[in-house]
């Protein structure tokens, strides 16, 4: 009996998880795994070497050295034959450590830096709503999602609003953008069910499936009068997107195999 990989630790899931190329395509595809992609990025974009890298995943160099392999291959197959690459699956954890931990800078904690100084201090009886903006209204995919329009309620006025940047953020890393901003509900449009997950598990109320004008939409929360769903699925993620044992909808934050 084979033994079970050990589940590779990662920083953030992807922000873009799809790459088509421009003009004729062989109608191939190529998944490259959400780890394979760690690989690629902790060692080719943030330049740590295996052993650096295989500290950071908490799995050994022959296997960083396996995965980068593989990735390569399949990153080359991609351009040179024209196959969509889709970025999907495999065994791994976001990681939930301090980030401190990590051997660089950690993009969690130069997110945590940007958070505290461009978004106004939250006051002890202040609620957050955060809301997904694109030039004034609400944008409908919350997992692209290049800003926040944050407003701050106190005595069911609106106190405070400010427009934050998602820094390129994407899908899971969103929740914990949320969370490290302090927000207390989110009104967005269409949502994956591992961000609902992610959310949920924050303590940040959602209410999906929403248009218009982001303002009006804060004010009718208010009032009570908002039109929300609570299941708002977006479409982006009907495609299969498994990760290991994981779908879609369930927790990735852990996963089987050895720890």
């Amino acid at each position: 009996m084979a033994r079970p990989s050990k589940c590779r630790r990662i920083c953030f899931e992807p922000a873009y998880d799809s790459f088509t190329p421009e003009g004729f395509s062989c109608g191939e595809k190529i998944i490259l795994s959400v780890d394979e992609y760690e690989v690629i990025r902790l060692i080719d974009l943030e330049k740590l070497t295996h052993l650096e890298c295989a500290k950071q995943m908490e799995i050994s160099r022959t296997t960083v050295t396996e995965i980068y392999e593989t990735a390569r291959y399949k990153i080359a197959d991609s351009i040179i034959n024209g196959k969509k690459l889709l970025i999907s699956g495999g065994n791994y954890r976001i990681c939930s450590e301090t980030p401190t931990n990590c051997h660089k800078i950690c993009p969690k904690q130069e997110r945590h830096l940007k958070i505290n100084l461009f978004i106004a201090k939250k006051g002890d009886n202040i609620m957050r709503i955060a809301v997904t903006y694109d030039n004034g209204n609400i944008f409908q995919h919350f997992g692209h999602t290049a800003q926040f329009k944050v407003y701050d309620i106190e005595n069911n006025q609106i106190v405070n609003e400010q427009i934050i940047d998602t820094n390129g953020q994407g899908h899971g890393a969103l929740a914990a953008f949320l969370n490290e901003a302090k927000a207390d509900v989110l009104i967005c449009g269409g949502i994956g069910g591992g961000a609902q997950n992610a959310l949920a598990q924050a303590g940040i109320k959602l209410l999906g499936g929403v248009m218009g004008n982001a303002d009006e939409a804060v004010k009718a929360y208010l009032a009570g009068t908002l039109t929300y769903t609570a299941n708002a699925t977006c479409n982006h993620h009907n495609h299969q997107h498994s990760c290991g044992q994981h779908h879609c909808g369930e927790d990735k934050h852990g996963c089987s195999g050895n720890n």
